[in-house]
């Protein structure tokens, strides 16, 4: 997995860490009703993702939602490495919007991976340097290490194009959530793309948003088997025991 960062150090001198943006909140009512693993809480997410981040390749900065206030603090405010910002949307478009408005008020470098990332996702050790190897592909415009298992029985006539790189396969695959990275180019050339599928909207159309970026000639690709699954039992991505890396 190291060939995909000297290849890109290569390419660009030096390499951009990956930026990871994960939003928080003290209450979903988009979520309240999924099903969820064995073990889960979104504590558990948060701490398995401080303990798979390579901070050497990567940073992270935590949105935290209080427009649901609780009596007691939320649990990112109780690392201090890595900054907390706290805004007060009530909702999970108004959430994204804001992290849109955020990253792109950065001005980041063009080749600076951006990832954008929910509080209920699992990850494996590794998932960094796969997520660098996935931009090594030329067609890579957006990438989820997401494997959705709804891909293999809600989608027959699905047909996919295969690729590989040092450690990983990769597949196109039609949409995913709103976790997924892109480089900062790419958002900021979609970026109205982004903002219409949650603007004026309840919960983002995630699914509609990307048959749009498709058809816009833009390529999403998922790694297989997935380096990360959202915590839902029945669309968990294949291929691993996730609740053992909640214990």
């Amino acid at each position: 997995m190291q060939q995909a960062y000297r290849a890109l150090k290569q390419l660009f001198g030096v390499t951009p860490k990956i930026e990871v943006f994960v939003r928080h909140c003290h209450f979903s009512k988009v979520s309240e009703h999924k099903a969820r693993l064995p073990n889960f809480s979104r504590q558990r997410c948060h701490e398995n993702l401080l303990s798979t981040l390579d901070s050497k390749k990567a940073n992270i900065t935590f949105l935290l939602d209080t427009f649901h206030p609780s009596q007691e603090p939320h649990f990112v405010l109780q690392q201090k490495e890595y900054p907390v910002i706290q805004i007060s949307e009530g909702s999970e478009t108004g959430s994204f919007l804001k992290l849109l408005d955020h990253v792109i008020s950065l001005n980041l470098s063009d080749d600076t991976i951006c990832y954008f990332l929910e509080d209920d996702y699992i990850h494996k050790n590794g998932w960094v340097d796969i997520l660098y190897e996935g931009f090594t592909l030329p067609n890579a415009d957006y990438i989820t290490l997401y494997d959705h298992r709804d891909k293999y029985f809600l989608y027959p006539d699905l047909a996919s194009k295969i690729y590989h790189t040092a450690s990983c396969h990769w597949r196109t695959t039609p949409s995913t959530t709103n976790t997924y990275a892109m480089k900062y180019k790419t958002l900021k050339r979609d970026l109205e793309v982004h903002r219409e599928f949650s603007l004026n909207r309840k919960i983002s159309a995630d699914h509609d948003k990307f048959s749009k970026l498709t058809s816009q000639g833009a390529t999403l690709l998922s790694s297989i088997p997935g380096w990360s699954t959202h915590a839902e039992p029945d669309y968990a991505s294949p291929c691993t025991a996730w609740e053992t890396l909640l214990n």
